[in-house]
Protein backbone atom coordinates (compact mmCIF):
# COMPACT_ATOMS: atom_id res chain seq x y z
CA UNK A 1 0.00 0.00 0.00
CA UNK A 2 1.33 3.57 -1.30
CA UNK A 3 0.15 6.12 1.50
CA UNK A 4 0.71 10.08 0.28
CA UNK A 5 0.32 12.45 3.97
CA UNK A 6 0.60 16.03 2.46
CA UNK A 7 0.49 18.73 5.05
CA UNK A 8 0.28 22.50 5.63
CA UNK A 9 1.36 23.72 8.65
CA UNK A 10 2.16 27.09 10.60
CA UNK A 11 3.16 26.74 13.88
CA UNK A 12 4.03 23.20 13.54
CA UNK A 13 1.23 21.21 14.89
CA UNK A 14 -0.55 20.01 11.80
CA UNK A 15 2.87 18.54 10.62
CA UNK A 16 3.02 17.37 13.95
CA UNK A 17 -0.58 15.41 13.41
CA UNK A 18 0.75 14.41 9.54
CA UNK A 19 3.98 12.69 11.13
CA UNK A 20 1.90 10.69 13.99
CA UNK A 21 -0.22 9.46 10.98
CA UNK A 22 2.83 8.30 9.06
CA UNK A 23 4.46 6.93 11.77
CA UNK A 24 1.64 4.66 12.37
CA UNK A 25 0.94 3.67 9.08
CA UNK A 26 4.61 2.99 8.55
CA UNK A 27 4.06 -0.99 9.74
CA UNK A 28 1.28 -2.04 6.91
CA UNK A 29 2.48 0.66 3.82
CA UNK A 30 4.96 2.79 2.05
CA UNK A 31 4.01 6.22 3.73
CA UNK A 32 5.57 9.77 1.45
CA UNK A 33 4.95 12.71 4.15
CA UNK A 34 5.60 16.00 2.45
CA UNK A 35 4.57 19.30 2.87
CA UNK A 36 2.32 21.60 0.01
CA UNK A 37 5.02 23.55 -0.70
CA UNK A 38 6.81 19.78 -2.05
CA UNK A 39 3.73 17.91 -2.77
CA UNK A 40 3.10 16.42 -6.30
CA UNK A 41 0.52 17.84 -8.36
CA UNK A 42 -0.20 14.07 -9.87
CA UNK A 43 -0.67 11.04 -7.09
CA UNK A 44 -1.74 8.56 -9.35
CA UNK A 45 -0.30 5.45 -8.06
CA UNK A 46 -0.88 6.11 -4.06
CA UNK A 47 -3.77 4.21 -2.60
CA UNK A 48 -4.87 6.45 0.02
CA UNK A 49 -4.41 10.30 0.20
CA UNK A 50 -4.41 12.00 3.48
CA UNK A 51 -4.25 15.98 3.63
CA UNK A 52 -4.65 18.50 6.51
CA UNK A 53 -3.60 21.85 7.27
CA UNK A 54 -5.01 24.25 9.81
CA UNK A 55 -8.24 25.75 9.38
CA UNK A 56 -8.37 29.86 9.25
CA UNK A 57 -11.24 32.11 8.89
CA UNK A 58 -13.42 28.91 8.94
CA UNK A 59 -11.81 26.88 6.22
CA UNK A 60 -8.63 26.18 4.28
CA UNK A 61 -6.33 28.80 4.82
CA UNK A 62 -5.77 31.65 2.42
CA UNK A 63 -2.70 34.07 1.39
CA UNK A 64 -4.26 36.95 3.53
CA UNK A 65 -4.82 34.44 6.33
CA UNK A 66 -1.15 32.89 6.19
CA UNK A 67 0.15 36.59 6.11
CA UNK A 68 -2.14 37.59 9.11
CA UNK A 69 -0.25 34.73 11.03
CA UNK A 70 3.07 35.92 10.03
CA UNK A 71 1.94 39.49 11.13
CA UNK A 72 1.32 37.88 15.01
CA UNK A 73 4.09 35.54 14.63
CA UNK A 74 7.39 36.45 12.85
CA UNK A 75 8.86 32.95 13.19
CA UNK A 76 5.72 30.98 12.25
CA UNK A 77 6.43 28.75 8.58
CA UNK A 78 3.90 30.57 5.93
CA UNK A 79 4.19 28.14 2.95
CA UNK A 80 4.27 29.64 -0.32
CA UNK A 81 0.91 27.65 -0.99
CA UNK A 82 -1.29 26.03 1.43
CA UNK A 83 -3.83 23.51 0.84
CA UNK A 84 -5.88 25.49 -0.83
CA UNK A 85 -4.17 26.17 -3.33
CA UNK A 86 -1.94 22.90 -3.71
CA UNK A 87 -6.00 21.44 -4.24
CA UNK A 88 -6.59 24.30 -6.65
CA UNK A 89 -3.41 22.91 -8.98
CA UNK A 90 -4.05 18.72 -8.01
CA UNK A 91 -5.05 17.12 -11.34
CA UNK A 92 -7.82 14.71 -11.28
CA UNK A 93 -7.96 11.49 -10.82
CA UNK A 94 -9.25 9.05 -13.67
CA UNK A 95 -10.11 6.33 -10.85
CA UNK A 96 -10.81 7.35 -7.42
CA UNK A 97 -8.35 7.01 -4.40
CA UNK A 98 -9.78 7.20 -1.03
CA UNK A 99 -8.96 10.05 0.33
CA UNK A 100 -8.88 11.41 3.46
CA UNK A 101 -8.69 15.12 5.51
CA UNK A 102 -7.97 16.36 8.77
CA UNK A 103 -7.52 19.70 10.17
CA UNK A 104 -6.42 21.38 13.13
CA UNK A 105 -7.81 23.96 15.04
CA UNK A 106 -8.66 26.11 18.32
CA UNK A 107 -9.80 23.78 21.13
CA UNK A 108 -13.06 25.75 21.19
CA UNK A 109 -16.64 23.85 20.81
CA UNK A 110 -17.81 26.99 19.70
CA UNK A 111 -16.22 27.84 16.24
CA UNK A 112 -17.42 27.07 13.21
CA UNK A 113 -16.04 26.14 10.03
CA UNK A 114 -13.40 23.09 9.30
CA UNK A 115 -10.49 23.00 6.75
CA UNK A 116 -10.66 19.65 6.61
CA UNK A 117 -14.37 19.24 5.51
CA UNK A 118 -13.65 22.04 2.77
CA UNK A 119 -11.11 19.78 1.81
CA UNK A 120 -12.73 16.85 1.38
CA UNK A 121 -15.46 18.52 -0.84
CA UNK A 122 -12.13 20.18 -3.20
CA UNK A 123 -10.78 16.12 -3.33
CA UNK A 124 -14.41 15.02 -4.65
CA UNK A 125 -14.77 17.92 -7.18
CA UNK A 126 -11.45 16.10 -8.72
CA UNK A 127 -12.67 12.26 -8.37
CA UNK A 128 -11.38 11.30 -5.33
CA UNK A 129 -13.30 8.70 -3.08
CA UNK A 130 -14.47 10.73 0.01
CA UNK A 131 -15.86 8.46 2.05
CA UNK A 132 -13.99 8.98 4.87
CA UNK A 133 -15.45 11.49 7.20
CA UNK A 134 -13.02 14.22 8.02
CA UNK A 135 -11.65 14.70 11.43
CA UNK A 136 -10.33 17.62 13.30
CA UNK A 137 -7.18 17.58 16.08
CA UNK A 138 -6.89 20.51 18.68
CA UNK A 139 -4.68 22.78 19.71
CA UNK A 140 -4.23 25.28 22.49
CA UNK A 141 -4.81 28.82 21.27
CA UNK A 142 -3.98 29.14 17.27
CA UNK A 143 0.22 28.55 17.93
CA UNK A 144 -0.47 25.46 20.32
CA UNK A 145 0.66 23.01 21.58
CA UNK A 146 -1.36 20.28 20.18
CA UNK A 147 -4.29 19.47 23.03
CA UNK A 148 -2.85 16.30 25.48
CA UNK A 149 -3.69 12.94 23.73
CA UNK A 150 -4.30 13.88 20.60
CA UNK A 151 -1.40 12.62 18.65
CA UNK A 152 -2.30 9.27 20.00
CA UNK A 153 -5.51 10.00 18.48
CA UNK A 154 -4.40 10.99 15.16
CA UNK A 155 -2.42 7.39 15.03
CA UNK A 156 -5.59 5.14 16.36
CA UNK A 157 -7.40 7.58 13.42
CA UNK A 158 -4.99 7.06 10.61
CA UNK A 159 -4.69 2.83 11.31
CA UNK A 160 -8.87 2.89 11.43
CA UNK A 161 -8.21 4.40 7.75
CA UNK A 162 -6.85 1.61 6.42
CA UNK A 163 -8.26 -1.03 8.56
CA UNK A 164 -11.35 -0.70 5.75
CA UNK A 165 -9.38 0.02 2.36
CA UNK A 166 -9.33 -3.29 0.06
CA UNK A 167 -5.62 -2.05 -1.29
CA UNK A 168 -3.06 -4.52 -1.56
CA UNK A 169 -0.13 -4.65 1.16
CA UNK A 170 2.77 -4.95 1.28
Amino acid sequence: MRVLVVHESLWGNTRKVAEAVARALEPIATVDVVDTDSAPDVVEGYDLLIVGGPTHAFSMSRKSTREGARQQDADVHVPARGIREWLDDLTPVTVPIPSAAFDTRVNSPRLPGSAAKAARHELRSRGFDVAIKPVSFRVHGYQGPLVDGELERAAAWARGLVSGLAVPAL
